[in-house]
Protein backbone atom coordinates (compact mmCIF):
# COMPACT_ATOMS: atom_id res chain seq x y z
CA UNK A 1 0.00 0.00 0.00
CA UNK A 2 1.46 3.42 -0.83
CA UNK A 3 -0.16 6.40 1.07
CA UNK A 4 -2.40 7.96 -0.86
CA UNK A 5 -1.65 11.53 0.88
CA UNK A 6 1.58 11.83 -0.78
CA UNK A 7 0.31 12.67 -4.19
CA UNK A 8 -0.06 16.60 -4.03
CA UNK A 9 -1.76 19.18 -6.54
CA UNK A 10 1.97 20.31 -7.92
CA UNK A 11 3.85 17.39 -7.06
CA UNK A 12 4.58 13.95 -4.92
CA UNK A 13 5.65 14.64 -1.28
CA UNK A 14 5.91 13.22 2.11
CA UNK A 15 8.36 12.27 5.03
CA UNK A 16 11.03 9.60 3.93
CA UNK A 17 10.43 6.50 5.82
CA UNK A 18 6.93 7.34 6.80
CA UNK A 19 4.89 8.18 4.53
CA UNK A 20 7.47 8.30 1.82
CA UNK A 21 8.71 5.17 0.86
CA UNK A 22 11.30 3.00 -1.38
CA UNK A 23 8.05 1.02 -2.50
CA UNK A 24 6.80 4.22 -3.35
CA UNK A 25 9.42 5.83 -5.46
CA UNK A 26 9.62 2.53 -7.38
CA UNK A 27 6.45 2.40 -8.06
CA UNK A 28 6.03 5.70 -9.08
CA UNK A 29 9.35 4.46 -11.54
CA UNK A 30 6.98 2.04 -13.24
CA UNK A 31 3.58 4.63 -12.82
CA UNK A 32 5.28 6.73 -14.94
CA UNK A 33 5.85 4.14 -17.47
CA UNK A 34 2.61 3.96 -18.07
CA UNK A 35 1.69 7.63 -18.46
CA UNK A 36 4.77 7.77 -21.33
CA UNK A 37 3.18 4.86 -23.27
CA UNK A 38 -0.58 6.29 -23.02
CA UNK A 39 0.86 9.90 -24.12
CA UNK A 40 2.90 8.08 -27.04
CA UNK A 41 6.12 8.73 -25.76
CA UNK A 42 9.26 6.89 -26.36
CA UNK A 43 12.89 7.76 -25.08
CA UNK A 44 14.52 8.34 -22.01
CA UNK A 45 13.97 9.91 -18.93
CA UNK A 46 16.05 12.69 -17.23
CA UNK A 47 16.21 11.97 -13.44
CA UNK A 48 17.98 14.61 -10.85
CA UNK A 49 17.95 14.99 -7.13
CA UNK A 50 18.46 17.46 -4.63
CA UNK A 51 21.20 16.71 -1.95
CA UNK A 52 19.07 15.39 1.11
CA UNK A 53 20.23 12.28 2.78
CA UNK A 54 17.51 10.36 1.60
CA UNK A 55 17.66 11.40 -2.09
CA UNK A 56 20.27 8.24 -2.87
CA UNK A 57 17.81 5.46 -1.89
CA UNK A 58 14.87 7.08 -3.36
CA UNK A 59 17.16 7.65 -6.68
CA UNK A 60 17.79 4.05 -6.96
CA UNK A 61 14.01 2.94 -5.96
CA UNK A 62 12.83 5.30 -8.83
CA UNK A 63 15.12 4.33 -11.24
CA UNK A 64 14.36 0.61 -10.87
CA UNK A 65 10.85 1.12 -11.75
CA UNK A 66 11.71 2.97 -15.00
CA UNK A 67 14.40 0.45 -15.89
CA UNK A 68 12.40 -2.66 -14.88
CA UNK A 69 9.26 -1.00 -16.90
CA UNK A 70 11.78 -0.48 -20.28
CA UNK A 71 12.41 3.35 -19.82
CA UNK A 72 15.89 4.63 -20.20
CA UNK A 73 16.92 6.59 -17.67
CA UNK A 74 20.04 10.13 -18.36
CA UNK A 75 21.00 10.56 -14.44
CA UNK A 76 22.18 13.71 -14.15
CA UNK A 77 22.78 13.59 -10.12
CA UNK A 78 23.19 16.58 -7.32
CA UNK A 79 21.43 18.94 -8.91
CA UNK A 80 18.97 22.14 -8.32
CA UNK A 81 15.43 21.60 -9.75
CA UNK A 82 16.02 24.33 -12.60
CA UNK A 83 18.94 22.50 -14.14
CA UNK A 84 16.02 19.51 -14.32
CA UNK A 85 14.04 21.27 -15.80
CA UNK A 86 16.82 22.78 -18.31
CA UNK A 87 18.10 19.57 -19.28
CA UNK A 88 14.47 18.80 -20.70
CA UNK A 89 15.21 21.65 -23.58
CA UNK A 90 18.92 20.38 -23.83
CA UNK A 91 19.43 16.70 -23.52
CA UNK A 92 17.65 14.01 -25.40
CA UNK A 93 14.74 13.32 -23.40
CA UNK A 94 10.85 12.94 -23.43
CA UNK A 95 10.56 13.64 -19.65
CA UNK A 96 12.01 14.24 -16.34
CA UNK A 97 11.83 13.82 -12.56
CA UNK A 98 13.62 15.50 -9.42
CA UNK A 99 13.98 13.99 -6.56
CA UNK A 100 13.36 17.00 -4.37
CA UNK A 101 11.76 17.87 -0.64
CA UNK A 102 11.82 22.18 -2.38
CA UNK A 103 11.48 24.11 0.70
CA UNK A 104 10.57 21.70 3.29
CA UNK A 105 12.68 20.18 6.59
CA UNK A 106 14.98 17.37 6.11
CA UNK A 107 13.26 14.43 6.93
CA UNK A 108 11.01 14.95 3.67
CA UNK A 109 11.62 14.55 0.49
CA UNK A 110 9.24 14.01 -3.09
CA UNK A 111 9.31 14.76 -6.88
CA UNK A 112 8.16 16.84 -9.26
CA UNK A 113 7.53 15.30 -12.29
CA UNK A 114 7.48 16.65 -16.15
CA UNK A 115 6.50 15.09 -19.76
CA UNK A 116 7.76 16.98 -22.11
CA UNK A 117 8.57 20.34 -21.25
CA UNK A 118 5.34 20.71 -18.90
CA UNK A 119 4.99 20.15 -15.14
CA UNK A 120 2.38 17.10 -14.10
CA UNK A 121 0.04 18.57 -11.95
CA UNK A 122 -3.65 18.71 -10.84
CA UNK A 123 -5.46 15.69 -12.00
CA UNK A 124 -2.23 14.12 -14.09
CA UNK A 125 -1.12 13.42 -10.64
CA UNK A 126 -4.43 11.90 -9.55
CA UNK A 127 -4.51 9.56 -12.78
CA UNK A 128 -0.38 8.78 -11.82
CA UNK A 129 -2.20 7.45 -8.49
CA UNK A 130 -4.76 5.55 -9.61
CA UNK A 131 -2.55 3.98 -12.40
CA UNK A 132 0.08 2.78 -9.63
CA UNK A 133 -3.28 1.81 -8.00
CA UNK A 134 -4.40 -0.70 -10.58
CA UNK A 135 -0.83 -1.95 -10.56
CA UNK A 136 -0.96 -3.17 -14.16
CA UNK A 137 3.26 -1.97 -15.59
CA UNK A 138 4.65 -2.69 -18.18
CA UNK A 139 8.20 -4.53 -18.19
CA UNK A 140 11.68 -4.37 -19.68
CA UNK A 141 15.24 -3.75 -19.15
CA UNK A 142 15.62 -0.07 -19.65
CA UNK A 143 19.45 1.25 -19.50
CA UNK A 144 20.97 4.10 -17.31
CA UNK A 145 23.75 6.28 -18.80
CA UNK A 146 24.88 9.61 -16.86
CA UNK A 147 25.68 12.71 -17.88
CA UNK A 148 26.91 16.03 -16.35
CA UNK A 149 24.84 18.89 -16.99
CA UNK A 150 26.14 21.81 -14.36
CA UNK A 151 29.14 22.85 -16.72
CA UNK A 152 26.74 23.01 -19.67
CA UNK A 153 24.11 25.17 -17.49
CA UNK A 154 27.07 27.73 -16.29
CA UNK A 155 28.01 28.21 -20.23
CA UNK A 156 24.45 29.09 -21.52
CA UNK A 157 23.50 31.38 -18.52
CA UNK A 158 27.12 32.46 -19.10
CA UNK A 159 26.35 33.34 -22.71
CA UNK A 160 22.66 35.14 -22.21
CA UNK A 161 23.80 37.07 -18.98
CA UNK A 162 27.08 37.67 -20.50
CA UNK A 163 29.83 39.04 -17.49
CA UNK A 164 29.05 41.15 -14.87
CA UNK A 165 31.18 44.07 -13.19
CA UNK A 166 33.62 42.68 -11.47
CA UNK A 167 33.26 45.65 -8.58
CA UNK A 168 29.61 44.22 -8.26
CA UNK A 169 29.24 43.47 -4.14
CA UNK A 170 26.98 40.71 -3.81
CA UNK A 171 26.41 38.25 -0.79
CA UNK A 172 24.79 34.93 -2.35
CA UNK A 173 23.24 32.45 0.52
CA UNK A 174 23.21 28.84 -0.76
CA UNK A 175 21.35 27.66 2.82
CA UNK A 176 23.21 24.51 2.37
CA UNK A 177 20.39 23.27 -0.22
CA UNK A 178 20.80 22.18 -4.18
CA UNK A 179 21.92 25.59 -5.35
CA UNK A 180 25.32 25.15 -3.77
CA UNK A 181 26.54 22.58 -6.08
CA UNK A 182 26.28 25.13 -9.11
CA UNK A 183 26.03 28.50 -8.06
CA UNK A 184 29.88 29.34 -6.82
CA UNK A 185 30.64 28.06 -10.83
CA UNK A 186 28.15 30.41 -12.12
CA UNK A 187 28.44 33.48 -10.28
CA UNK A 188 32.43 32.92 -10.85
CA UNK A 189 31.42 32.71 -14.51
CA UNK A 190 29.93 35.83 -14.83
CA UNK A 191 33.03 37.54 -13.15
CA UNK A 192 31.78 38.11 -10.19
CA UNK A 193 33.86 37.22 -6.71
CA UNK A 194 30.68 37.19 -4.03
CA UNK A 195 30.43 36.36 -0.58
CA UNK A 196 28.80 33.22 -0.53
CA UNK A 197 27.28 31.89 3.02
CA UNK A 198 26.81 28.41 3.36
CA UNK A 199 27.53 27.59 -0.14
CA UNK A 200 28.77 24.07 1.32
CA UNK A 201 26.30 21.37 0.03
CA UNK A 202 24.79 19.64 2.91
CA UNK A 203 21.20 18.32 2.89
CA UNK A 204 20.65 18.65 6.51
CA UNK A 205 20.60 22.06 6.41
CA UNK A 206 22.53 23.12 9.24
CA UNK A 207 22.75 26.90 9.44
CA UNK A 208 19.07 27.67 8.38
CA UNK A 209 16.23 26.50 6.61
CA UNK A 210 16.58 27.36 3.28
CA UNK A 211 12.97 29.30 3.02
CA UNK A 212 13.95 32.60 1.80
CA UNK A 213 10.04 33.50 2.17
CA UNK A 214 10.11 33.22 6.05
CA UNK A 215 12.05 36.41 7.52
CA UNK A 216 14.09 34.42 10.13
CA UNK A 217 15.91 32.53 7.95
CA UNK A 218 17.11 35.61 5.83
CA UNK A 219 18.92 36.77 9.11
CA UNK A 220 22.39 35.66 8.07
CA UNK A 221 21.68 37.00 4.59
CA UNK A 222 20.88 40.82 6.20
CA UNK A 223 23.49 40.57 8.74
CA UNK A 224 26.05 40.10 5.39
CA UNK A 225 24.89 42.40 3.60
CA UNK A 226 25.81 44.92 5.92
CA UNK A 227 28.89 43.82 7.00
CA UNK A 228 30.17 43.76 3.89
CA UNK A 229 28.40 47.29 2.62
CA UNK A 230 26.96 44.78 -0.61
CA UNK A 231 24.65 46.78 -2.96
CA UNK A 232 22.32 43.04 -2.48
CA UNK A 233 22.03 40.22 -0.54
CA UNK A 234 20.34 36.67 -2.74
CA UNK A 235 19.16 33.27 -1.41
CA UNK A 236 17.98 30.46 -2.56
CA UNK A 237 15.70 27.72 -1.22
CA UNK A 238 16.49 24.11 -0.94
CA UNK A 239 15.95 23.19 -4.70
CA UNK A 240 16.83 26.97 -6.17
CA UNK A 241 13.74 27.02 -7.67
CA UNK A 242 12.79 29.96 -5.65
CA UNK A 243 14.55 33.49 -4.67
CA UNK A 244 14.93 35.49 -1.62
CA UNK A 245 16.30 39.28 -1.78
CA UNK A 246 17.83 41.95 0.14
CA UNK A 247 18.50 45.19 -0.79
CA UNK A 248 22.12 47.32 0.56
CA UNK A 249 20.57 48.25 3.70
CA UNK A 250 19.20 44.88 4.73
CA UNK A 251 15.82 45.28 3.38
CA UNK A 252 13.91 42.39 2.61
CA UNK A 253 12.64 42.74 -0.77
CA UNK A 254 9.20 40.01 -1.39
CA UNK A 255 8.77 38.44 -4.49
CA UNK A 256 5.89 40.72 -6.11
CA UNK A 257 8.19 44.14 -5.55
CA UNK A 258 11.03 41.86 -7.48
CA UNK A 259 9.10 40.90 -10.07
CA UNK A 260 8.34 44.61 -10.70
CA UNK A 261 11.91 45.38 -11.40
CA UNK A 262 11.37 42.32 -13.85
CA UNK A 263 8.66 43.49 -15.53
CA UNK A 264 9.71 47.12 -15.93
CA UNK A 265 12.98 45.76 -17.60
CA UNK A 266 11.21 43.36 -19.85
CA UNK A 267 8.59 46.13 -20.96
CA UNK A 268 11.34 48.96 -21.62
CA UNK A 269 13.48 46.67 -23.76
CA UNK A 270 10.83 44.42 -25.86
CA UNK A 271 7.65 46.90 -25.68
CA UNK A 272 4.62 47.87 -24.28
CA UNK A 273 1.21 46.02 -24.01
CA UNK A 274 2.64 42.64 -23.12
CA UNK A 275 0.62 40.32 -20.50
CA UNK A 276 2.70 39.79 -16.90
CA UNK A 277 1.57 37.30 -15.00
CA UNK A 278 1.22 37.22 -11.36
CA UNK A 279 -0.73 35.25 -8.44
CA UNK A 280 -2.92 36.52 -6.11
CA UNK A 281 -1.35 37.11 -2.83
CA UNK A 282 0.93 39.88 -4.39
CA UNK A 283 0.18 43.85 -3.60
CA UNK A 284 -1.50 45.87 -5.37
CA UNK A 285 1.41 47.86 -6.24
CA UNK A 286 2.39 45.31 -8.38
CA UNK A 287 -0.80 45.67 -11.08
CA UNK A 288 -0.47 49.16 -10.35
CA UNK A 289 3.33 49.62 -11.13
CA UNK A 290 2.96 47.19 -15.07
CA UNK A 291 0.22 49.30 -15.90
CA UNK A 292 1.92 52.49 -15.66
CA UNK A 293 4.79 50.65 -17.25
CA UNK A 294 2.85 49.58 -19.96
CA UNK A 295 2.50 45.96 -19.34
CA UNK A 296 -0.84 44.05 -18.91
CA UNK A 297 -1.01 42.67 -15.28
CA UNK A 298 -2.99 39.52 -15.30
CA UNK A 299 -3.82 37.67 -11.52
CA UNK A 300 -3.76 34.11 -11.71
CA UNK A 301 -3.80 31.08 -9.44
CA UNK A 302 -0.92 30.54 -6.68
CA UNK A 303 1.16 27.44 -8.08
CA UNK A 304 4.19 27.34 -10.03
CA UNK A 305 2.59 24.85 -12.85
CA UNK A 306 -0.72 26.71 -12.98
CA UNK A 307 1.38 30.10 -13.37
CA UNK A 308 3.82 28.27 -16.22
CA UNK A 309 0.89 26.99 -17.75
CA UNK A 310 -0.64 30.92 -17.74
CA UNK A 311 2.05 32.02 -19.32
CA UNK A 312 2.42 29.61 -21.92
CA UNK A 313 -1.56 30.13 -22.76
CA UNK A 314 -0.36 33.70 -22.85
CA UNK A 315 2.98 34.25 -24.57
CA UNK A 316 3.91 36.37 -21.16
CA UNK A 317 7.56 36.90 -21.08
CA UNK A 318 7.40 36.91 -17.56
CA UNK A 319 5.25 35.83 -14.61
CA UNK A 320 6.44 35.60 -11.02
CA UNK A 321 4.92 35.01 -7.91
CA UNK A 322 4.92 36.29 -3.98
CA UNK A 323 6.39 33.29 -2.89
CA UNK A 324 9.80 33.55 -5.17
CA UNK A 325 8.90 31.66 -8.07
CA UNK A 326 9.91 33.67 -10.96
CA UNK A 327 9.59 32.60 -14.89
CA UNK A 328 11.40 33.95 -17.32
CA UNK A 329 9.91 33.13 -21.45
CA UNK A 330 11.80 36.42 -23.00
CA UNK A 331 15.52 35.23 -23.52
CA UNK A 332 15.09 31.97 -21.32
CA UNK A 333 12.97 28.53 -21.08
CA UNK A 334 9.74 29.46 -19.91
CA UNK A 335 10.38 27.96 -15.99
CA UNK A 336 11.19 29.37 -12.68
CA UNK A 337 15.30 29.09 -11.84
CA UNK A 338 16.71 31.13 -8.84
CA UNK A 339 19.85 30.94 -10.19
CA UNK A 340 19.04 32.52 -13.42
CA UNK A 341 16.61 35.00 -11.78
CA UNK A 342 19.75 36.23 -9.42
CA UNK A 343 22.02 36.44 -12.72
CA UNK A 344 19.46 38.24 -14.52
CA UNK A 345 18.56 40.89 -11.56
CA UNK A 346 22.62 41.29 -11.55
CA UNK A 347 22.36 42.19 -14.93
CA UNK A 348 19.48 45.00 -14.62
CA UNK A 349 21.49 46.69 -12.17
CA UNK A 350 24.35 46.69 -13.83
CA UNK A 351 23.05 47.52 -16.71
CA UNK A 352 20.63 50.27 -14.91
CA UNK A 353 24.02 51.39 -12.72
CA UNK A 354 20.91 51.87 -9.76
CA UNK A 355 20.05 49.55 -6.73
CA UNK A 356 17.24 47.57 -5.77
CA UNK A 357 16.08 50.70 -3.41
CA UNK A 358 16.70 53.06 -6.34
CA UNK A 359 14.69 50.95 -8.99
CA UNK A 360 12.08 50.69 -6.63
CA UNK A 361 11.91 54.18 -4.93
CA UNK A 362 8.92 55.66 -6.80
CA UNK A 363 7.13 52.49 -5.94
CA UNK A 364 4.26 53.26 -3.61
CA UNK A 365 4.97 51.06 0.24
CA UNK A 366 1.60 49.50 1.55
CA UNK A 367 1.22 48.09 5.27
CA UNK A 368 0.51 44.13 4.73
CA UNK A 369 0.62 40.99 6.70
CA UNK A 370 2.31 38.00 6.22
CA UNK A 371 0.39 34.75 4.69
CA UNK A 372 -1.92 34.05 7.68
CA UNK A 373 -2.40 30.32 7.46
CA UNK A 374 -5.62 29.71 9.71
CA UNK A 375 -6.82 26.04 10.19
CA UNK A 376 -9.90 24.70 9.06
CA UNK A 377 -10.79 20.90 7.95
CA UNK A 378 -10.75 19.88 4.56
CA UNK A 379 -14.35 19.06 3.78
CA UNK A 380 -15.43 22.39 4.87
CA UNK A 381 -13.01 25.13 3.47
CA UNK A 382 -14.40 25.28 0.03
CA UNK A 383 -17.82 25.78 1.26
CA UNK A 384 -16.36 28.50 3.70
CA UNK A 385 -14.78 30.33 0.56
CA UNK A 386 -17.89 29.66 -1.60
CA UNK A 387 -19.98 31.31 0.98
CA UNK A 388 -17.25 34.19 1.08
CA UNK A 389 -17.62 34.71 -2.61
CA UNK A 390 -21.18 35.25 -2.04
CA UNK A 391 -20.78 37.63 1.10
CA UNK A 392 -18.38 39.96 -0.05
CA UNK A 393 -19.24 40.12 -4.10
CA UNK A 394 -22.83 41.91 -2.71
CA UNK A 395 -20.77 44.40 -0.80
CA UNK A 396 -17.56 45.13 -2.65
CA UNK A 397 -15.81 44.00 -6.18
CA UNK A 398 -14.08 41.01 -5.91
CA UNK A 399 -11.64 38.48 -8.26
CA UNK A 400 -12.32 35.14 -8.02
CA UNK A 401 -9.47 33.28 -9.52
CA UNK A 402 -8.25 31.78 -6.91
CA UNK A 403 -10.42 31.86 -4.29
CA UNK A 404 -11.34 35.72 -2.87
CA UNK A 405 -9.48 38.50 -3.06
CA UNK A 406 -11.82 41.66 -1.76
CA UNK A 407 -11.10 45.40 -3.25
CA UNK A 408 -12.01 47.65 -0.30
CA UNK A 409 -11.24 51.34 -0.42
CA UNK A 410 -7.73 51.33 0.70
CA UNK A 411 -6.59 47.73 0.49
CA UNK A 412 -7.79 44.34 -0.11
CA UNK A 413 -7.99 41.38 1.46
CA UNK A 414 -7.59 37.49 0.34
CA UNK A 415 -9.40 34.01 1.74
CA UNK A 416 -8.53 31.45 -0.60
CA UNK A 417 -8.61 27.62 0.15
CA UNK A 418 -4.91 25.37 0.31
CA UNK A 419 -4.55 23.75 -2.43
CA UNK A 420 -2.40 20.90 -0.07
CA UNK A 421 -3.34 21.55 3.81
CA UNK A 422 -6.71 21.56 5.80
CA UNK A 423 -6.15 25.42 6.05
CA UNK A 424 -7.23 29.13 4.62
CA UNK A 425 -4.99 31.31 3.94
CA UNK A 426 -5.41 34.80 4.48
CA UNK A 427 -3.79 38.08 3.38
CA UNK A 428 -4.42 41.96 3.92
CA UNK A 429 -2.61 44.83 2.57
CA UNK A 430 -3.80 48.67 3.39
CA UNK A 431 -2.69 52.26 2.87
CA UNK A 432 -2.36 52.63 6.87
CA UNK A 433 -1.96 50.60 9.92
CA UNK A 434 -5.47 51.81 10.85
CA UNK A 435 -7.10 50.83 7.77
CA UNK A 436 -5.40 47.55 7.89
CA UNK A 437 -6.83 46.15 11.42
CA UNK A 438 -10.27 47.64 9.71
CA UNK A 439 -10.23 45.20 6.85
CA UNK A 440 -8.72 42.55 9.02
CA UNK A 441 -11.88 43.42 11.96
CA UNK A 442 -14.52 42.79 8.94
CA UNK A 443 -13.08 39.79 7.12
CA UNK A 444 -12.03 38.09 10.41
CA UNK A 445 -15.39 38.74 12.13
CA UNK A 446 -17.74 37.15 9.10
CA UNK A 447 -15.11 34.38 9.28
CA UNK A 448 -15.75 33.75 13.02
CA UNK A 449 -19.55 33.80 11.86
CA UNK A 450 -18.52 30.58 9.89
CA UNK A 451 -16.85 29.11 13.03
CA UNK A 452 -13.38 29.58 11.71
CA UNK A 453 -10.94 31.70 14.30
CA UNK A 454 -7.80 33.30 13.30
CA UNK A 455 -5.30 32.97 16.55
CA UNK A 456 -2.61 35.21 16.92
CA UNK A 457 0.12 32.89 15.59
CA UNK A 458 -1.51 32.83 11.83
CA UNK A 459 1.21 34.48 9.96
CA UNK A 460 3.56 31.95 7.97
Amino acid sequence: MIAPGIFRTYDIRGVFGQDLTLEAAEAIGRGYAVILAERGLRGAVAVGRDNRPSGQALHDALVRGLTGSGVDVVDIGIVPTPLLYWSLHRLDVVAGIQITGSHNPPEYNGFKCCVGTGSLHGAAITHLRDVIAAGRFPTGAGKVRREAVIDRYVADMRERIGTLPPRMKVVIDCGNGAGAVAAPQLFAALGLEPTMLFAESDGTFPNHHPDPTVVENLQDLIRSVRETGSEVGIGFDGDADRIGIVDGDGTIIWGDYLLLVYARDVLARTGKGQAIIFDVKCSQALPDGITKAGGTPVMWKTGHSLIKEKMKEMHAPLAGEMSGHMFFSEGFYGHDDALYAAARLLRILADSGRTVKQLLADVPRFVSTPEMRVDCPDDRKEDVVRQALAHFSAKYEVSDVDGVRILFDGGWGLIRSSNTQPILVLRFEADSETRLAELRREVEGWLATMGVTVGSGSGH
